[in-house]
């Protein structure tokens, strides 16, 4: 069942006659586990009709670059035969994506999409809707909990998101079944992009490619699929005691592929909670209520990319302390070459530089120690912005925009007052060491660099 919770129409076309169902894929790139996809494919059975699947590539994706697409490509790649085999063609079409799914909606009886959180993503699906001369259904699948009915408002912090999740998941934590679709496509597909060669596709986009693809992660639902299986096998049981641990790089290592919704929330939650113990409950708490809680951020806050979006306390008290003294000052320039007297916050941006991924510990105080470094606050909030989209592989996500927001305070408390950051939370090495093997973190880095040819 695809619980009509998740469904929305989005304009009033009354139902025409067509050639087939068009699936817009946008934010969900996978041919598994996808309810808007599902729902295209069960849609089109009742019409008797095949389902064509479109993408539409924009070359200007804002603040996207080389390492972004090239690992969308690759998970593009993947999900294009894995339609091709149960009979839908996915046809990627080079320009602005709404204009793209416009083009192939002439010929559509229905057209559905994705959804996104997004302003962006947003605005690309209501012109959609307002020029499509067929229906259009919005399904929002990459969320657990749909996040209307998780929360009408914006929340204050996991504490109040929290039993709001709790209490709908026994509704949307299922599985998705797939559907087997009826009339597969005939004859040959819509011109479209040939996605086999991912390079060939980076020189015919023309994005910049001053941040190099990396080699450490693959992009496609199968990769994403075996760094969870790893997890799963070797780390989920003990994720509760070693997650915080940056030698031992606990993780999932999924972030990038839920960004680029090469995974689905569903799937990982449904096999995460096969297991029993402390790690299974951890890790949930991360997927369901820490992620839903930035989705429930960016879709209700339209300044969630802004110095504004912080609450009043942070930044009254971020404000008074402006012009405390600073131990230390670095430039934009040497904070991106990993140029700063901290040995254990440059390990953790080489891991960046090297990887697209940074341990999630290290990302906290990663995020801090800009704030610190900086002349003002909104000047460090500028920076962490621009150094996080730019090089993580899960940069520009609703999980991404909330975590910088939290170095400043947002979803926090107050904490002790201190110079500089007031009584926004605050971390320093002294604490990592006290804490975590550190000496080992920046070993592990400089393995990768070596292994990955680092800077």
């Amino acid at each position: 069942m695809i619980h009509p919770a998740r469904l929305q129409s989005l304009n009033a076309v009354p139902p025409r006659e067509g050639r087939y169902v068009l699936y817009w894929m946008q934010a969900s790139q996978r041919a598994q586990c996808n309810h808007a996809l599902e729902y295209a494919v069960r849609q089109a059975n009742e019409r008797k009709l095949p389902v064509l699947a479109v993408f539409g590539l924009t070359a200007n994706f804002p603040e996207a670059n080389a390492r972004h697409y090239a690992f969308m490509l690759e998970g593009l790649r993947e999900t294009q035969a894995a339609l091709q085999r149960r009979g839908i063609p996915l046809v990627a079409r080079l320009g602005s994506p709404p204009e793209v799914a416009l083009q192939l909606a002439r010929d559509a009886a229905l057209l559905v999409m994705d959804r996104g959180y997004l302003r962006l993503q947003k605005q690309w699906r209501q012109e959609v809707a307002r020029r499509a001369p067929c229906p259009v259904v919005q399904v929002e699948t990459d969320v657990v909990v749909p996040v209307e009915v998780a929360s009408a408002k914006e929340e204050y912090a996991a504490r109040t998101i929290r039993p709001r999740i709790q209490r709908h998941l026994e509704t949307y934590l299922v599985p998705l079944r797939e559907t087997r679709l009826k009339r597969k496509w005939e004859g040959p597909a819509p011109e479209g992009l040939d996605l086999t060669d991912v390079n060939a596709l980076l020189r015919q986009l023309g994005v910049s490619g001053e941040v190099a693809p990396v080699a450490h992660f693959t992009g496609g639902t199968s990769q994403g699929l075996a760094h969870l299986e790893q997890f799963l096998t070797h780390r989920l049981a003990r994720y509760d005691t070693d997650r915080n641990e940056p030698k031992l790089d606990a993780t999932s290592h999924v972030s990038p592929y839920l960004h680029f919704g090469q995974l689905s929330p569903l799937e990982i939650a449904l096999a995460v909670r096969e297991y029993e113990g402390p790690g299974p409950v951890a890790y949930l708490e991360e997927l369901l209520v820490r992620r839903e809680l930035s989705c429930n951020f960016v879709h209700h806050n339209a300044a969630y990319n802004s110095y504004e979006a912080l609450p009043g306390w942070a930044r009254d008290t971020l404000a008074r302390h402006a012009r405390d003294r600073r131990e230390y000052l670095y430039t934009r320039e040497q904070l991106e070459r990993a140029q700063t007297h901290d040995p254990y916050w440059n390990a953790a941006m080489q891991e960046m530089l090297l990887t697209g991924y940074m341990h999630n510990y290290m990302r906290m105080y990663w995020g801090k120690k800009i704030i610190e470094w900086s002349r003002t606050p909104e000047e460090a909030y500028t920076t962490l912005l621009y150094l996080n989209n730019k090089y993580f592989l899960d940069g520009r996500d609703p999980a991404s925009f909330t975590n910088v927001a939290w170095c400043f305070g947002k979803h926090d408390r107050p904490w002790q007052e201190r110079p500089v950051f007031g009584t926004v939370r605050y971390m320093n090495a002294a604490g990592l060491n006290r804490k975590f093997d550190m000496a080992g973190y920046v070993q592990r880095v400089s393995d990768l660099a070596a292994r990955h040819g680092g800077r």
